[in-house]
């Protein structure tokens, strides 16, 4: 196997002084000039458009982005993915892709085809499930390590990660996404506070296209207790819970864990043919205020009326949302 971290004196420099962000900065700049497919996901990304649609008290974005349309697309049935090589496992990345390691168990990728202007996949090294009960405490980590600049998500094995076999998180620069701005005007408008003391904020919130919670606290451990005891309530089978998740941190608040409920992975019109096909797979970046519309079509089609839709579709239930909310508030 070819040696997949990357060797240069200027990123190891900044690997030792612990400045991990400068590093992962320079992965993107020399993975661009090295890796032809990773350039030409960029340069695709540069001549993306967005739509802009306001609701009561938030945006979502639409974006038209070709290059994801392997990933939108992407099937993820137990027999197709039985019948590819794992594109995350270290053996099966292109000859030039190449990753900062990361405590000894994720690798830092440039993610070729991008939605952030900085995006990055981080793959655990081994290949197990996705699954996010047994890995939360690596997201809170990798947060922790990339707060000035990026928000760290995951997507479940059945509500749109393209890689279910494979434990991956993903990053992209803070502020894209109009949930990283528009947080706390969503709380206020629409969150029913569950529990709050002094180190923790606990909030269930329905602003009427998307069911969350939020775990806000400085402290790792109630965020880990607080996560476990949200997701066994969610917990029916011995599967994963429908969920989607956005995890940010900042040195003087800690970090803001904002789970996205879903009922399902894709809408109907995902699988509709003709005029009535609408190519939406709703994931984390969606959830949190960018449509990514790969498809001309859907781009000039989109509106409030079809995001509602999909979004109230994909959405935990209003019932099952209050079920969960009156359980919580006894955690």
């Amino acid at each position: 196997m070819e040696n997949i971290y990357h060797q240069n004196e200027d990123l190891n420099k900044l690997l030792n002084q612990g400045d991990f962000i400068s590093a992962l900065n320079l992965l993107l700049h020399l993975q661009k000039q090295e890796w032809e497919e990773l350039r030409t996901g960029y340069i695709s990304l540069d001549s993306t458009n967005f739509k802009k649609f306001q609701f009561n008290g938030f945006s979502i974005k639409a974006q038209h982005n070709p290059g994801r349309i392997k990933s939108s697309s992407a099937k993820v049935d137990e027999k197709s993915i039985n019948n590819r090589k794992c594109f995350l496992c270290m053996e099966n990345l292109p000859k030039n892709q190449k990753g900062i390691l990361y405590d000894n168990n994720f690798l830092f990728l440039c993610n070729p085809f991008p939605i952030f202007n900085k995006h990055f996949t981080i793959a655990y090294i081994k290949h197990i499930p996705q699954q996010i009960f047994y890995s939360f405490e690596y997201l809170l980590k990798i947060s922790r390590e990339l707060k000035d600049e990026f928000i760290v998500f995951y997507n479940g094995p059945k509500c749109g990660a393209s890689a279910p076999d494979h434990l991956h998180f993903q990053a992209g620069e803070k502020g894209f996404m109009p949930i990283d701005d528009e947080f706390h005007l969503i709380k206020n408008e629409y969150s029913e506070i569950l529990s709050e003391d002094d180190s923790l904020c606990l909030t269930a919130i329905d602003d009427g296209l998307r069911r969350f919670i939020s775990i806000e606290s400085n402290r790792y451990a109630t965020v880990v207790e607080i996560f476990g005891k949200i997701y066994r309530l969610l917990q029916n089978d011995n599967s994963e819970p429908l969920l989607n998740i956005l995890s940010s941190y900042e040195e003087n608040y800690g970090w803001r864990i904002i789970i996205f409920l879903r009922e399902k992975h894709r809408p109907e019109c995902y699988f509709k043919n003709g005029k009535d096909n609408f190519l939406l797979s709703p994931a984390a970046v969606d959830y949190g205020g960018v449509c990514i519309l790969p498809l001309e079509k859907d781009f000039q089609s989109v509106s409030e009326e079809k995001l509602n839709e999909v979004f109230n579709e994909t959405s935990i239930s209003a019932e099952k949302f209050h079920r969960l909310k009156s359980k919580l508030k006894n955690i």
